[in-house]
């Protein structure tokens, strides 16, 4: 390609579907993304906290209750393998997408379809291999819906929204985790029930998004599609783009951080405290960790725009999620998990939707938003998966929760400083 052919390629990547919008996003099109948010965070993290869990310790009734984490563990990084590949893969396909409904509503809709109809097998299975395969295909379709939502916060809301945006991004997960619990614990009995009603949820709270108008690529703007062009096109060089580089680091090292912290919490409540009212306690701790995302997420994300910084909310946020985890380390007990809940709310409802408006802002390409924030979601999504099998290595190690915590905290901090290293964003 001659410097004139470049140059024209450049600007056709900032013109047209590519072109950075600067027309406000209104209440109608926030609120239908936070339903959607709402409903993909129920049904991921509904049986991630409860449903899936007891399911393989029913299933396997093991003499020895370490088993049952390890099972789970495995289990959950598994799907971790397959979320490295559909995130990407997904995100670089919608970029190429020519469809009259737009390039990203196709993959929004067939993902939640994918999503729903596994949990409900999922519910239907007795056996481990069956309910990992079940889970994979499920993580899957939760990665394809999720990397083309994700995508439209670039293709349609300014720089100065996003902060605001990413919180109603990040407010539903709260919200999702203790209304699906809730929904499991006390509408309906029953594994394949709870899985059917989360499923049914995600579907109904998907639909007055899919409902708003996306303007469609034209073919000209898309460009050729090959397996050769997309493979190449998933590797982002650090050494080039540095500012995603450390920013996709310290996603993931808060991140699992995070899943750290709470992936294994049921366990920690019924195992490692001796809780008796585990499932109970947990919708508390829930509800604590639920009031912070929240308040954080759309607090601190529409602070973030007003002040336009993003860097510094991020390291905060890592460093008192850090403190969290060292709080339940150096103190187990109930009374202290319910400290640390608020904070490790606080903490990530601030990181999850600065975050990720700071991740949009270092993006190499506006031609391949979906591609690239696809790569981000790994950094999200992989740890969720990973981390409970890291947490059943640690107890498995040493037979408690301790190092499960100081690793969180150690992970937090790394993060903090990944993100410190940021700087065409301030």
């Amino acid at each position: 390609m001659t410097g004139t052919d470049a140059a024209a390629a450049a600007t056709a990547r900032a013109d047209g579907a590519f072109a950075d919008p600067t027309r406000p996003v209104g209440a109608g099109w926030m609120a239908g993304f936070a339903a959607a948010w709402l409903g993909i965070w129920m049904a991921q993290l509904t049986p991630v906290q409860l449903l899936l869990p007891a399911q393989i310790d029913a299933e396997l009734h093991p003499d020895d209750w370490i088993e049952s984490v390890v099972a789970f563990g495995v289990v959950s990084g598994i799907a971790a393998v397959f979320v490295i590949v559909a995130y990407p893969l997904t995100g670089a396909l919608s970029d190429r997408t020519t469809s009259r409904f737009g390039r990203r509503r196709p993959w929004i809709a067939g993902g939640a379809v994918l999503f729903a109809a596994s949990l409900v097998v999922l519910g239907l299975q007795h056996e481990l291999w069956a309910i990992g395969l079940a889970w994979v295909a499920a993580t899957v379709g939760f990665c394809v819906m999720t990397a083309a939502l994700t995508a439209t916060i670039s293709d349609q809301v300014p720089v100065r929204q996003r902060g605001i945006v990413s919180g109603w991004m990040s407010a539903p997960q709260a919200v999702g985790i203790i209304l699906g619990l809730v929904l499991v614990t006390m509408v309906v009995t029953g594994q394949l029930a709870g899985y059917a009603l989360v499923a049914a949820a995600l579907l109904v709270l998907a639909v007055p998004f899919l409902l708003r108008r996306e303007t469609p690529l034209a073919a000209g703007e898309r460009d050729r599609v090959t397996a050769r062009g997309v493979i190449a096109s998933l590797w982002i060089s650090p050494r080039k783009y540095p500012d995603f580089g450390w920013t996709l680091l310290s996603r993931v090292l808060v991140s699992i951080g995070n899943a750290l912290g709470t992936g294994l919490l049921l366990y920690f409540l019924m195992f490692g405290l001796g809780d008796a009212n585990a499932e109970d306690d947990l919708i508390v701790l829930t509800l604590v960790y639920m009031v912070f995302v929240i308040l954080a997420s759309l607090g601190f994300g529409r602070l973030s725009d007003a002040l336009g910084r993003r860097r510094v909310f991020v390291l905060v946020a890592a460093v008192l999620q850090g403190v969290a985890a060292l709080l339940l380390a150096l103190a187990p007990a109930l009374a202290t998990a319910m400290v640390s809940a608020g904070l490790l709310g606080l903490a990530y409802g601030c990181f999850l939707s600065v975050d990720q408006a700071l991740a949009t802002q270092v993006l190499p390409d506006p031609a391949a938003r979906g591609k690239d924030l696809g790569i981000m979601n790994i950094a999200t999504a992989v740890p969720q998966s990973i981390g409970p099998l890291l947490g059943a290595i640690a107890v498995v190690a040493t037979g408690s929760f301790t190092l499960v915590f100081v690793l969180g905290a150690v992970f937090a901090f790394g993060g903090a400083l990944a993100v410190a290293r940021v700087r065409s964003v301030r």
